[in-house]
């Protein structure tokens, strides 16, 4: 007689990213899944359900930011205790505390999923008093290393992130494109005369929303240029104030979309937008809306920050400009239809980069290592 081992079961936990985020559940948990592990997901959603061999165990949505703070995260903590984890890999600063107590309570391994660089985040945040946020900073800055060396590991979405955890063991899982949901469509097969520029993403104003709006101001007409944005906006009063603008009516609006569906609306573009404000907490960061534009074959406009401008001019798979300029933001669009066969071999630079080292593919093979290293 033969015995079939049970497989690990690794939880993943988050109180703030929906349940199908793209880095939570299309690349990580679906990575282990394919690995052969036992995997559920604690997010917010109506239902509990198994989608693509993911267990989603429902979470309420929360009234309010406090509610999620003090309410919302207890739940967390409460449904993961149920779970019965051999690791808990979890994805929100908040959830910090929480983790520490379900270290100490079930012996389990956990992993903290870095994303952002919170404490310099925090400097930003509109809803937090100005006088406030600095001391806030600095408190969470000290709180979140000092509990972190109890984790077994810390996964950083960037190198810079990793920096900040120089005493953990640690390594940077970077949120790349997963190339097998691109498809292989030859874009460049357009209608002369319509160029549709594409921005997906948070649509908030420091990642730069406004600007490239008011951009379409100073484009010749002749072209027929026109902007598509997808993704959810950070709150009514900034819809309504990007709404309000006279090029608003150039703007095709299509909300929060699928993953999976984003490629499909790529596809459908001539030049993809990155022109995040220029705060420090961008500056390191790697948008995966960039690497999404570039394996599309999209030429891509971004930020000059010194880090995004030697990927771009090392892959010359774009330009780069001053985010705060719609004016420049409009020239170098207008550069790139003028000059299309050039914008055409930006498109292949970057689609040849992704395919070769900015992807998901060869980020997930660390992933599977670090969680081979954790079990063993």
């Amino acid at each position: 007689m033969t015995f079939r081992m049970n497989p690990i079961h690794i939880c993943y936990m988050t109180s703030v990213h929906p349940v199908f985020d793209d880095r939570i559940f299309h690349k990580e948990a679906k990575t282990l899944v394919g690995a052969g592990y036992e995997v559920s997901l604690i997010a917010q959603h109506n239902k509990n359900e198994i989608v693509d061999g993911i267990k989603i165990v429902s979470l309420s949505k929360p009234k309010n930011r406090f509610f999620r703070f003090f309410i919302t995260n207890r739940e967390v903590f409460n449904l993961a205790l149920k779970q019965k984890a051999s690791i808990y890999h979890f994805h929100d600063p908040e959830l910090l505390f929480w983790a520490i107590k379900l270290k100490k309570k079930t012996n389990a391994k956990i992993i903290y999923d870095v994303h952002e660089d919170t404490s310099e985040q925090i400097l930003s945040k509109y809803w937090l008093p100005k006088i406030i946020r600095r001391p806030i900073s600095l408190l969470f800055n000290y709180f979140e290393k000092l509990v972190s060396q109890k984790f077994d590991y810390i996964i950083a979405a960037t190198p810079d992130i990793k920096k900040n955890f120089k005493k953990h063991r640690v390594i940077d899982i970077k949120n790349y494109p997963i190339i097998n949901y691109i498809s292989r469509t030859n874009r460049w097969n357009f209608v002369k005369n319509e160029y549709s520029l594409i921005y997906i993403g948070g649509l908030e104003k420091v990642r730069g929303i406004k600007e490239i709006i008011q951009s379409l101001k100073f484009m010749n007409p002749k072209y027929n240029i026109k902007l598509k944005l997808a993704g959810e906006f950070s709150n009514e009063n900034f819809k309504n104030e990007v709404r309000k603008l006279e090029e608003w009516k150039k703007v095709q609006y299509l909300g929060r979309i699928p993953y999976k569906e984003v490629f499909e609306h790529l596809a459908t573009g001539y030049i993809g937008l990155v022109c995040l404000y220029p705060l420090r907490r961008f500056s390191t960061a790697l948008p995966v809306k960039m690497f999404e534009y570039m394996i599309t074959g999209l030429p891509v406009i971004a930020t000059n920050f010194p880090f995004w401008r030697e990927i771009i001019e090392k892959n010359n798979c774009g330009i780069c400009v001053n985010p705060l300029s719609p004016k420049e933001i409009a020239k170098a669009v207008e550069y790139l239809i003028e000059n299309h066969n050039e914008a055409k071999k930006m498109g292949e630079n970057g689609r040849k980069a992704v395919l070769e080292k900015y992807n998901w593919e060869n980020e997930s093979i660390k992933l599977l290592k670090i969680y081979k290293k954790i079990l063993r």
